[in-house]
């Protein structure tokens, strides 16, 4: 029995939570992060893709470098004078290794449920499965929605 999604199959080769499924995992995002954004390079400034069907997405550069580029994944909402992001992720796309890791994922402490699931996740390896899992899903959500930069 599945409790969580995250230990889902996704090569006949790698096994849920396994380092090679980690790694298949990464570029699945990377693929998925293409899906929304055509040109990761040329995204050098705050962009936001805003759709109907959905909340505005905001991308939101945070190192550029030759080979690596870290982005801020989220969506904003505004609560009287204060604004959240939730899920607010740190991104790290590897270029040349066509790769994209979830590197954190600020939001934990505010969602019982996701603290409690992160909690229970002894190894890094585990850790970092979850996080890139919800990443996956998040971007096929987004392109679902029309997203796009």
């Amino acid at each position: 029995m599945m409790l969580a999604d995250q230990w889902c199959e996704t090569t006949w080769r790698a096994q849920p939570g396994s380092f090679v499924g980690l790694m298949t995992l990464y570029e699945s995002n990377f693929v998925r992060l293409g899906w929304l954004v055509s040109d990761l390079r040329a995204v050098t400034a705050r962009t936001v893709s805003r759709v109907a069907a959905d909340c505005d997405l905001h991308l939101i550069p945070q190192e550029l470098n030759r080979y690596t580029s870290v982005f801020r994944l989220t969506y904003e909402f505004e609560f009287g004078a204060a604004s959240v992001s939730d899920p607010d992720l740190e991104v790290c796309v590897y270029h040349d290794a066509r790769l994209a890791e979830v590197r954190s994922f600020r939001g934990f402490q505010r969602h019982a449920q996701l603290a409690k699931l992160q909690s229970g996740l002894k190894r890094e390896l585990d850790q970092r499965w979850s996080r890139n899992m919800m990443l996956n899903k998040w971007l096929e959500y987004c392109a679902e929605r029309g997203h796009h930069f």
